[in-house]
């Protein structure tokens, strides 16, 4: 996407048209996974809405559907709860402030209950347990001991009485949640023993069997536990904090002939900018004077500042590096590219992956069931003899242990996560779905031009005939195909600007449709084109020619009166990275394939440079998408392109992943977009995707087990046997720790890393030294280093036609013939290798 100056006329703001920009809502009220599924029923429920989608997590709630914002609001209400529209909510700003300061109010709540809660430890525990000296009038008095335990159990839960609420809130409205299980509990033991203290005939005897401790030890860990837990969330969205640091503060912008410091939100579209040397570009604009040279890590992670001019664009968050240039803002504020990343990683972390619906069923039903379980459990200590506090302790402890947060965290977060860490990856996952999907890939569809290779042709050899001169050969083709706006002859005139060649006058041009061009070239005549349009061929060229067009370039013959000049071939070259990315994703165990539209030949000459599996050429648009649905019959398919004509492939396949330099509509139809035109940024998509889905069923799987094991143990299953009992404050401790472990264990994923290319201490140890006889001028350097290049084993090759050497560095073991070999088919002699 952001590959220097060959892109600078795309529009990048495309990228995103695909992407689902839902009806969002703020939701709040949400405790557990089982609040997030009663509000995704209620709303999905309405007539008019196509998807919901709750996310625990963010507190957020997307909404695709014809339902107007009102019906969706008031099903939320229905279900206990309150939406915002997220467009009548304040900015990001302020929502950050909101959560810092939800945070804060979590600090001190756990502070104050701490600050009651010690001495009611001493008290019921340190004195009566364990014999803690208290004052005189105190150790004297049951009553007031009792009386004391009573107010200050009272003070926790009216500082937490947030859970009350909440938790019989969800009860009056038959949707229960966590702060159910959590209010019911603690307020279970807070009323039993007000009960017992007040109806005892022995104080003395009575405030040993009381529970005042226990509630409000239940609410103070649960409150840690939502403390620990709204930490470990906050560090989930530091990939999007990153993102908006790195959005612009100020702008300098002239203003009846003054320059003027804005802040960047007030920068308008058409405004004039500066930006002087190490000044951050305030807005996706155009250069209209001066030059410079732009650090666009920010958004690429290419290190290499990129040189720009005028008429060049440049994209807010990017960094002038050196130079002074003024601009013109095109798009600024929310338009911008950085803006809309930024939105499309928040859309994915708000969506929901196929994986996450294994929770959603278990939510919907886990907390009614806790319930029972607790008052069965209750019921059967009781029917078994036991005494009402210890029966009680059991229920109780089955409440407070339950953990349904665990398991509505264990998606969301890993996908928030992995969001973020493909975004600082140049890879944007426009869904949570298509973050899941990638890792599945079983087979890689590759289009070739703009994917495996650069999309535009090259000139590669020039081979002139023997008694022709280079120059004349390349001057009058560059005066020929100057007139042309044919791809391959744009090649030439490249090239031949690069290189200083003359250009002179020709008349009476003629195209000759599928053969070549015809002109008076300083009153001569020329031809350019393929070997039936220019005739007297000699046979050694016509040898070189067909050698060339096995190699999968192009030979364009030229001739002046009917005598040959020679041959420039011209292909499009392939992507440095292609060949390694190919490899890496056969070492994935997934099957290649390059699918191509192009001629057998050509295709089969780029296959075999890049080893594919398989190559599939001579297909047309909707041909290409009947080959996506031939593979899907074998597993799941993954469509890479970035042409119009790969837009029929792409919306077929399993999975699509768009190029970044690719065309609106290929970038519309595609799951993922990569920023860069980067084929190993498709590794990078699929190895993120499988190490999301490991983490998410690791997440899932301790969140199931932990309720498995701990239920049967906070019930007293294991007393008769083992003698194992659980007292409730510890349910408490286990129950609020479960969340923190399933949010720290999602954390890991920011230690994903993408394959790391080889080390220059490495690849210097793997050198070879090739000397080599024939090579005559430039032209033959660049042909054999094309040639060395071309080989897998060979990172980049130093070719010299003086020094007769070409030293190759490596990346893998290559034989010495091999290298022979690759010589020899270029026409020049192997002497020997070092």
């Amino acid at each position: 996407m952001f590959d220097g100056e060959k892109n600078s006329g795309y529009n990048k703001s495309e990228i995103f048209k695909g992407c689902m920009f839902m009806k969002e809502f703020n939701i709040k009220g949400m405790s557990c996974a089982a609040c997030s599924a009663r509000v995704e029923k209620a709303v999905s429920e309405l007539k008019d809405v196509d998807e919901c989608s709750v996310n625990l997590l963010t507190n957020s709630m997307l909404v695709n559907g014809s339902a107007s914002t009102e019906e969706i609001i008031a099903a939320v209400e229905k279900a206990g709860y309150e939406a915002f529209s997220k467009e009548n909510t304040n900015s990001k700003a302020q929502k950050e402030k909101g959560m810092e300061q939800e945070t804060k109010a979590l600090l001190t709540r756990l502070c104050l209950s701490f600050a009651i809660l010690l001495p009611l430890m001493y008290l019921s525990m340190g004195h009566i347990m364990w014999g803690f000296p208290l004052p005189d009038f105190l150790n004297s008095s049951a009553l007031l001991q009792g009386i004391l335990q009573f107010v200050l159990t009272l003070l926790v839960m009216v500082i937490n009485k947030k859970f009350f609420i909440s938790g019989f809130k969800g009860i009056i409205y038959r949707t229960p949640n966590m702060d159910s299980l959590v209010a019911i509990g603690a307020g279970a033991s807070f009323v039993y023993s007000a009960i017992v203290f007040v109806l005892g005939d022995s104080q003395h005897h009575i405030v040993h069997n009381l529970y005042f401790e226990s509630a409000a030890m239940i609410l103070t860990l649960i409150t840690l536990g939502k403390l620990l837990e709204a930490f470990s969330k906050g560090k989930t969205t530091n990939a999007i904090k990153g993102l908006l640091q790195l959005s612009p503060k100020t702008a300098i912008v002239i203003r009846d002939g003054k320059e003027i410091a804005i802040a960047a939100d007030e920068l308008k579209k058409g405004d004039i900018f500066i930006v002087k040397s190490g000044g951050n570009i305030a807005a996706d604009a155009v250069i209209i004077e001066g030059e410079c040279s732009i650090d666009e890590s920010a958004l690429t992670g290419e290190s290499l500042p990129v040189d720009k001019k005028s008429g060049d664009r440049v994209w807010a968050a990017t960094t002038n590096r050196f130079g002074y240039i003024k601009c013109r803002a095109q798009r600024v504020g929310s338009e911008t590219t950085l803006s809309q990343i930024i939105k499309l990683v928040e859309s994915a972390s708000a969506s929901k992956a196929p994986i996450a619906k294994i929770a959603d069923k278990v939510s919907g039903v886990f907390v009614p069931s806790v319930l029972v379980i607790a008052a069965v459990t209750a019921i059967v200590w009781l029917v078994s003899g036991a005494q009402v506090g210890f029966a009680l302790a059991r229920g109780v402890s089955v409440l407070v242990i339950s953990c349904p947060c665990a398991l509505g965290l264990a998606t969301p977060v890993a996908i928030m996560v992995a969001s973020g860490v493909g975004a600082k990856n140049s890879v944007l996952f426009k869904t949570a779905s298509s973050l899941e999907m990638a890792g599945k890939t079983t087979v890689a569809l590759l289009d070739k031009t703009g994917t495996i290779t650069q999309g535009k042709p090259d000139v590669t050899d020039i081979i002139a005939a023997d008694d022709t001169e280079q120059s004349l050969l390349l001057s009058a083709a560059y005066s020929l195909e100057n007139k042309s706006e044919h791809p391959l002859a744009s090649a030439i005139v490249r090239y031949a600007e690069q290189n200083a060649v003359p250009l002179k006058e020709v008349e009476k041009l003629e195209i000759v449709s599928g053969k070549g061009l015809s002109a008076e070239f300083e009153g001569q005549s020329l031809l350019g084109g393929n070997a039936e349009f220019v005739s007297d061929i000699s046979e050694e060229l016509l040898s070189v020619g067909e050698k060339l067009s096995n190699e999968g370039k192009t030979p364009l013959y030229f001739s002046l009166n009917g005598k040959t000049l020679g041959i420039i071939a011209v292909a499009d070259k392939i992507k440095e990275d292609s060949s390694d990315a190919i490899k890496s994703l056969k070492g994935l165990g997934i099957y290649t394939v390059m699918l191509t539209g192009d001629n057998k030949t050509t295709a089969e000459a780029v296959g075999k440079q890049v080893n594919v599996d398989e190559v599939i050429a001579n297909v047309l648009p909707h041909q290409k998408a009947e080959v996506v649905e031939r593979f899907k019959k074998q597993g799941k398919v993954l469509m890479v392109g970035d042409g119009i004509n790969d837009a029929p492939a792409l919306t077929s396949a399993d999975t699509s992943i768009a190029i970044g330099a690719g065309v609106d509509i290929a970038i519309d139809c595609a799951d993922i977009v990569l920023m860069k035109s980067n084929l190993k940024d498709v590794v990078t998509a699929i190895r993120l995707s499988r190490q999301t889905l490991k983490n998410i069923k690791e997440n899932l799987f301790w969140a199931f087990i932990y309720n498995v094991i701990g239920i049967p143990l906070a019930a007293g299953v294991w007393i008769p046997i083992f003698g194992w009992e659980l007292n409730p404050m510890f349910a408490a401790a286990a129950m609020s720790l479960s969340s923190v472990c399933v949010v720290t264990n999602s954390l890991r994923l920011n230690l994903f890393k993408t394959e790391q290319k080889t080390s220059k201490k490495e690849t210097g140890k793997m050198k070879k030294t090739i000397t080599i006889e024939g090579m005559m001028c430039p032209h033959c350097e660049a042909r054999v280093k094309t040639a060395f290049e071309a080989l897998a084993e060979v990172a980049c090759a130093e070719v010299s036609h003086q020094s007769k050497t070409a030293v190759l560095t490596l990346s893998a073991e290559l034989s010495d013939q091999k290298i022979k070999e690759t010589v020899e088919q270029n026409g020049y002699k192997f002497v020997s290798a070092e």
